[in-house]
């Protein structure tokens, strides 16, 4: 018997989902109306509740093991001058976030959450994938499962952060390889291109997406276009849904695979939370088209799961208030009539 498709597993993984946590969500709002304070006075907080109890099913929801996982991987495409930065710059920080010395490292130091980086074959760039593949079948859905492996620890929050120079080319064109479009719509700064280099940029994108095409299947794109970070990332989402952990997603680059799982199935996304609009030109073009709203606007763009690190704190916030809180009667104190 021949083997199966490389992504047959993972497509009935994205359309074979758990059941709505309903009564989790019922149980949340029946408590939250006993809570001593106004209704509604939380306001995104208690939003955040319900979206942690749907994702979970816990009664109350909680988070007591948050995680950031940055995934960190090298592009062919970057030696086509999409980047302000040398590719070496990926390892580099790699070694800067073993030594504590990233922004990263100081939010999850204050902040008391897990910090893990996942390295992707760092001396192994991906092809320029404005000529060639970035994987076969079986090395994407590979890299896929190895971004599962992000849960293994046990997490109850997946935080998700990305590293690669060149990457914000590489989410660009899978989001108009996805969502159509111009490149000129998709394409951005990222690490600070302008003028002549960003024209290059926009270039480079198109030739990508004209490259496979009209390619729509999600997966293929995924595969053709590529992205270590982003293949496990898409991994990891998908995880997480059948593990009920929620996830929060980071900017630009982590939305891309995201957007990958939407463009399967959109509901396969429900226990994602995006945490900040990026100064990526384009993220909000990005979260607008999933019918998305972000939890920040920081005008940050740093990656590396900065944005989704301080979203987790708002996320362990509201799960805290709703738990910790006394009902009225508990407190003894008067409610409404």
């Amino acid at each position: 018997m021949a083997a199966p498709f490389p992504f047959d597993d993972f497509r009935d993984l994205v359309n074979l989902l758990p059941d709505p946590e309903t009564a989790a969500v019922e149980a949340f709002w029946a408590r939250d109306a006993q809570l001593t304070k106004i209704p509604g006075s939380l306001g995104k907080l208690e939003e955040i509740g319900a979206w942690l109890a749907a994702a979970t099913g816990k009664r109350p929801p909680k988070v007591e093991k948050p995680l950031v996982a940055v995934f960190a991987a090298n592009h062919g495409l970057a030696a086509k001058g999409v980047s302000a930065f040398p590719a070496e710059v990926t390892k580099q920080m790699v070694a800067n976030y073993a030594a504590g010395g990233a922004a990263i490292n100081q939010i999850c130091m204050v902040s008391d959450i897990g910090l893990k980086v996942f390295e992707l074959a760092l001396d192994h760039p991906t092809p320029d994938v404005s000529v060639a593949d970035a994987f076969d079948g079986p090395g994407c859905a590979a890299t896929m499962a190895f971004g599962m492996e992000a849960l293994a620890n046990g997490t109850d929050l997946l935080c998700l952060g990305e590293m690669g120079i060149g990457n914000t080319a590489i989410a660009s064109a899978i989001f108009l390889a996805l969502f159509g479009g111009t490149a000129e719509e998709w394409v951005g700064p990222g690490t600070g291109v302008e003028g002549a280099a960003l024209a290059n940029k926009v270039e480079v994108v198109r030739e990508v997406v004209a490259r496979i095409a009209g390619e729509k299947d999600p997966f293929e794109i995924l595969r053709r276009i590529g992205g270590r970070e982003i293949a496990a990332m898409v991994g990891a989402i998908i995880a997480a849904r059948h593990q009920k952990v929620p996830v929060v997603v980071d900017g630009f680059v982590t939305t891309a695979a995201a957007a990958i799982v939407f463009a399967l199935n959109p509901k396969a996304i429900d226990h994602c939370l995006f945490a900040h609009v990026s100064a990526e030109p384009a993220h909000r073009k990005a979260l607008a088209t999933m019918g998305k709203t972000a939890l920040l606007d920081l005008g940050m763009r740093l990656g590396e799961g900065t944005g989704a690190a301080i979203a987790a704190s708002i996320v362990r916030a509201a799960a805290a208030t709703h738990a910790g809180m006394a009902t009225f009667a508990e407190a003894g104190v008067s409610n409404k009539d």
